[in-house]
């Protein structure tokens, strides 16, 4: 699977197959629904769990919380857009 089919397959009613966590995490989160997204990797231990996780507070409004999640994940905020966020998270993950 690409970026193009991960894009695609959000015109489906359930996540794909064999997608790990945060796969299927920024897929709920492309659907729309941020509190599945979030349930999916609050409380998940690791670096990779912090990066998305920064990323929808970052979605969220909240900044001070993402910030500390992305320092958690041992990254900054990015200067690009949560879209562009969101397509390279996917990017990293498939």
């Amino acid at each position: 699977m690409n970026l193009v089919e991960f894009k695609q397959s959000l015109q489906e009613a359930f996540p794909p197959e064999n997608l790990n966590v945060y796969l299927k995490a920024l897929w709920h989160d492309g659907k729309g629904n941020w509190k599945k997204a979030h349930d999916l990797v609050d409380g998940l231990p690791g670096t990779d769990a912090a990066r998305v996780h920064a990323y929808l507070h970052r979605v969220e409004g909240d900044e001070w919380n993402a910030n500390y999640w992305y320092r958690r994940a041992g990254e900054e905020m990015p200067a690009y857009s949560q879209e562009q966020e969101w397509e390279v998270l996917v990017d990293r993950f498939l």
